[in-house]
């Protein structure tokens, strides 16, 4: 492999300087071509590579990925950062799932969460169904995940039952919030 490419760029640099000859170029110019084309395609796929992924990347203002998934994506997506975290996730059923569309960690720490990928704040039965349901499937935490914001009456219910509340400003801190959410505490010693 690195052969071939070595020959590549030794028959791009002769073809260059060849060219920059014909076209009239004098000989150093032709040999600076000859030079400088293979250093230039050596380059390229990096920064080609590097130019189309930062196009691609939203800045702060722009709206995040979460925005254009559908909302089984988006439960997708965020078991897929509660994996990342080494911690096991159960996906619950679509139906009778008391109001948890994950649960995350190991018992007796384990994190109940509800999606919700809409196009206006949540409002406060996406907590009233989390802290419901977390019982039901052996969770001591709770956390409402959403790529929008949420509304005072929610905001208010979850500091209310001690529930995390993730909105879309807050979706690249996921990890560390669950991180923290799942690590078991330390027994307090005397």
């Amino acid at each position: 492999m690195r052969r071939a490419r070595v020959r590549l760029y030794l028959v791009v640099g002769a073809a260059s300087a060849l060219t920059a000859h014909l076209l009239g170029a004098p000989l150093v110019w032709s040999a600076v071509a000859g030079v400088v084309a293979p250093a230039v395609l050596a380059a390229a796929p990096r920064f080609l590579l590097a130019a189309v992924k930062g196009a691609f990347t939203p800045s702060p203002g722009e709206s995040p990925a979460a925005s254009v998934m559908s909302g089984t994506e988006f439960e997708d997506h965020v078991a897929r950062i509660a994996r990342s975290c080494r911690v096991p996730v159960i996906m619950t059923s679509v139906t009778g799932d008391w109001g948890v569309d994950l649960v995350v960690g190991h018992r007796p720490e384990r994190l109940a969460v509800q999606c919700k990928r809409q196009s206006r704040p949540v409002g406060a039965s996406a907590v009233q169904e989390v802290v419901a349901g977390a019982p039901m499937h052996g969770c001591t935490k709770t956390m409402v995940v959403t790529n929008h914001e949420f509304t005072p009456a929610a905001v208010k219910l979850a500091e209310l039952h001690g529930c995390e509340l993730v909105s879309g400003a807050d979706l690249p801190r996921l990890r560390s919030i669950i991180r923290r959410l799942t690590t078991p505490s330390s027994p307090t010693t005397p």
